[in-house]
């Protein structure tokens, strides 16, 4: 129809880049620093890394990726950076100040809603309390990757409890590798 205003899907999104993703949330913001080819690379200093991360984890339909949420996100990242390394909870506790968890009750029973004054708090608040319930559920399976040159941290999931890579396909491999060289070396 001549005039007709003309809809558009919205452009695709850039994959994500990282090389391990599905974590929980809150180590899943931890993993958005990562080192590649000897380089920090950073998926929240990307253009289009905030709305990526916000997506990957289901958070793009309530929240948007602008300035705000980013540094809200960046301070969330390095307070539960500091908490996992034993540098202190008060940062953390900063960024829970801005959220809170509101019971309710629906139809279906129970429920809980959370509440921001501000809502650029959002992703970061619940970054933040993501690690809290980690915690609460198992604080001695929150890892970080055992290669020297990895950042990457995981939520511990094997029946054993003894994983200690981000992956076994890269830097698991990587050790691997470098202890054969090294005995193919000796002999």
């Amino acid at each position: 129809m001549p005039g007709a205003p003309v809809s558009r899907a919205p452009a695709p999104r850039p994959p994500d880049p990282r090389p391990l993703t599905g974590e929980p949330l809150a180590l899943d913001l931890l993993n958005t620093r990562w080192a590649q080819d000897g380089a920090v690379r950073d998926l929240l200093g990307d253009a289009d890394g905030p709305a990526v991360w916000l997506a990957a984890n289901g958070l793009d339909e309530r929240f948007t990726a602008d300035a705000a949420t980013v540094r809200r996100l960046l301070d969330a990242r390095d307070a539960i950076e500091a908490a996992v390394e034993g540098a202190g909870t008060e940062r953390l506790d900063s960024v829970l100040e801005h959220g809170r968890v509101r019971p309710t009750l629906t139809a279906e029973g129970p429920g809980e809603r959370t509440e921001f004054a501000d809502e650029t708090w959002g992703p970061a608040w619940l970054a933040a309390r993501d690690y809290l319930e980690l915690l609460t559920r198992a604080p001695d399976r929150i890892r970080g990757c055992a290669h020297e040159a990895c950042t990457l941290h995981f939520f511990d999931t094997s029946r054993n409890g003894a994983r200690r890579w981000c992956s076994m396909a890269t830097c698991g491999n990587r050790v691997k590798a470098s202890r054969h060289h090294a005995r193919s070396k000796e002999a």
